[in-house]
């Protein structure tokens, strides 16, 4: 059986956020990790070595894969901030076309800057997200 590659760690959140390198992503990491704990009311923590991640919840597929990762966070990557929206986005179509600027992968949002988008809006999805995560997984 295999496990997830992406485990929590106990690297300093504030040590990774201090060295991104771009002063604009950096900024919006900082209101990223203001804005998730408030949602979560968990506290922010590494996984793996380019992600911060709130809260956790424990999955188990039909294949017999089980695990855990983050109920909802972000990546302050090159090109833009990812922000983790786990349960995918089939029912946010009314919120992604009032977000703003965007694009999607399958549990994905790439944001540009925070500044792009409404960020009332972006607090929405998150909230939500986290809520049907909690009611449909076995959350921490």
């Amino acid at each position: 059986m295999s496990t997830n590659k992406t485990v929590e760690t106990r690297a300093s959140v504030e040590h990774f956020i201090g060295s991104v390198g771009n002063e604009t992503r950096r900024r919006d990491s900082r209101e990223m990790l203001r804005v998730m704990e408030e949602i979560t009311g968990h506290p922010p923590r590494m996984w793996g070595n380019s992600m911060v991640g709130f809260g956790s919840y424990h999955y188990r597929y039909e294949s017999g894969r089980e695990g855990d990762f983050f109920l909802t966070g972000f990546s302050p990557r090159k090109a833009a901030i990812a922000v983790y929206i786990m349960p995918g986005f089939d029912r946010y179509g009314d919120l992604l076309e009032r977000l703003g600027p965007h694009k999607t992968g399958k549990s994905c949002l790439y944001l540009k800057s925070l500044d792009s988008i409404d960020r009332t809006v972006l607090g929405e999805l998150i909230r939500d997200s986290v809520e049907q995560m909690r009611e449909t997984h076995d959350c921490r």
